[in-house]
């Protein structure tokens, strides 16, 4: 099968939609299929082979973050073309209603359409007010998936109409066999986050509060962060006599966060909202940390309603600091919580998820009669 994918967002700048693209990609193409991601990306930039170019993104305020996309009438010729060289049997978008290439690819195509949902967001009135703006788009997706119960709910509440749920992947073997960064976790214990700190919802002044807390009673507790972000930044809101027991990573590579993820006692995602899944929760899962959450609805989904992973009240920074401090104390726990999770993870992994992803694939195609893409691009 030859399958065309858009990104909506940038590969120059790691995140969620972007890693499970990657890895659905290629998922498939293991698994036999031909595969070409369309993604904004800077032309000189290292890419994967089966990655195409859209060219120079720009940043984008969007569901709380700051999203990268590309737009405009550039970037819609290089959807036309690469639609058109790819001859695809399938065409499959990730968030079409964002402004990005995405939205572009749905318009110009000629042919079967899937489309993927990640976003979990409130009932809004602005996106109520759109639906006669995004109504072309929406006739043209043959199916969809939403990646967690949140976001199949935006389908229903915003769109009028459903969504088959395919959770996110996690290629399992990959974070399995990591081996640990050298020196870590060390004996007083790590705790760890990867994400962006400057970013309000991903809630780690919470774990910044809670560890400065424990640190000051465990000397040899230290915190391993790793993500985007100002060194000089992080540092300045923690103790300095705390520095030298705080390791900033900065940007990652996928092998060194599946590392960076084995080198945790504990890793802790204090999101406070914004969240229809939790990748980083699966991925952590799979390297065997035991994890501490906030209770949102699709972290508890996640983590088997807190058997693969301990929960605390959102946004409560006392639960927070006392949780970790009862986990750091009680090894035959983590130990219980972490091999909950390798069981519970197996129903993410990348071969189960892409195999579900196909069974949509082959429905939207017997849909359209198996139509391609024709030559209409003038």
């Amino acid at each position: 099968m030859r399958i065309g994918i858009v990104s909506p967002y940038s590969f120059d700048v790691p995140g969620g939609v972007q890693n499970h693209i990657m890895d659905l990609a290629e998922a498939l193409i293991e698994l036999g299929h031909e595969v070409s991601v369309l993604a904004p990306a800077d032309d000189d930039g290292e890419l994967p082979a089966y990655v195409v170019s859209a060219g120079r993104a720009v940043p984008l305020p969007y569901n709380g973050s700051v999203a990268r996309i590309s737009f405009g009438p550039i970037s819609t010729a290089r959807v036309r073309r690469w639609l058109k060289n790819g001859e695809f049997d399938v065409l499959h978008v990730h968030e079409p209603f964002s402004p990005s290439l995405s939205f572009l690819a749905v318009l110009s195509a000629r042919g079967p359409v899937v489309a993927t949902f990640h976003t979990a967001m409130t009932r809004s009135r602005a996106l109520a007010g759109l639906q006669n703006f995004l109504q072309p788009v929406m006739e043209k997706i043959t199916a969809r998936i939403a990646v967690s119960e949140l976001a199949r709910k935006v389908q229903v509440e915003h769109l009028g109409g459903g969504a088959v749920e395919i959770p996110n992947g996690v290629a399992v073997r990959k974070f399995a066999s990591a081996a640990p960064l050298p020196g870590w976790p060390g004996d007083g214990g790590t705790l760890g986050f990867l994400g962006r700190f400057t970013e309000p919802r991903k809630g780690f002044p919470l774990l910044r509060t809670a560890y400065v807390a424990l640190a000051r009673e465990r000397p040899g507790l230290r915190l391993l962060v790793a993500g985007p972000g100002d060194r000089d930044e992080l540092y300045d809101d923690i103790p300095k006599e705390l520095h030298d027991r705080v390791e900033f990573l900065g940007l990652v590579s996928e092998p060194d966060k599946a590392r960076m993820l084995r080198s945790v006692d504990v890793y802790v995602a204090p999101n406070t909202g914004g969240e229809s899944f939790g990748m980083i929760l699966t991925e952590a899962m799979a390297a065997g940390a035991t994890i501490a959450a906030s209770d949102l609805d699709a972290f508890r989904r996640v983590l088997d309603g807190g058997r693969a992973g301990a929960l605390f009240p959102n946004g409560d920074q006392a639960s927070l600091t006392r949780l970790l401090g009862e986990l750091l104390d009680d090894p035959a726990r983590r130990a219980e919580l972490a091999s909950c999770a390798r069981l519970a993870v197996g129903a993410f992994d990348w071969p189960s998820v892409a195999n579900r992803v196909l069974e949509v694939y082959a429905t939207a195609i017997e849909a359209t009669d198996g139509r391609v893409f024709d030559d209409e691009w003038s």
